[in-house]
């Protein structure tokens, strides 16, 4: 079971994690050692994370959303299997915890009559400044 938080808990059946050899820092441990870890977590199928939340999740997990509704974490940066693992869950975590919050919705306001003003003023000073520029006609 991973928590998320307080209130919500995704089950075992939900993530499934392989192991693969990772590339980089190791020395011969990399040839040997599988400790990069691909994490898996059935997103679409899952009946904690209301249709909003997924949606959200499906946005902001990108490329990492499949066709079949899973979110793939792959983690290699270290060499230990452990601690990829951790790393690869606490992606997922975050990455949940951040749908699970509803965006503001944008209320739509009018400028100021006195902002107006302010603008307007101030575009008719700039336009007075250009129109000061450009070639001087002298008296000769």
């Amino acid at each position: 079971m991973l928590r998320i938080n307080d209130t919500l808990v995704l089950a075992d059946w939900e993530l499934s994690e392989s192991f693969s050899r990772s590339s980089g820092p190791g020395g011969q441990n990399v040839n040997k050692v599988e400790t990069a870890v691909e994490l898996r977590f059935e997103a679409e199928r899952s009946p904690h994370l209301p249709a909003s939340v997924k949606a959200r999740l499906k946005r902001i997990a990108g490329r990492r959303w499949t066709n079949e509704g899973a979110i793939v974490i792959r983690a290699e940066e270290t060499r230990s299997q452990i601690r990829n693992r951790e790393l690869a869950r606490e992606r997922l975590v975050e990455m949940i915890r951040e749908a699970l919050v509803a965006p503001k919705r944008r209320v739509a306001t009018k400028p100021t009559w006195g902002s107006q003003k302010r603008r307007l003023a101030a575009k008719a000073v700039r336009g007075e400044v250009k129109a000061m520029r450009g070639r001087v006609e002298g008296e000769d």
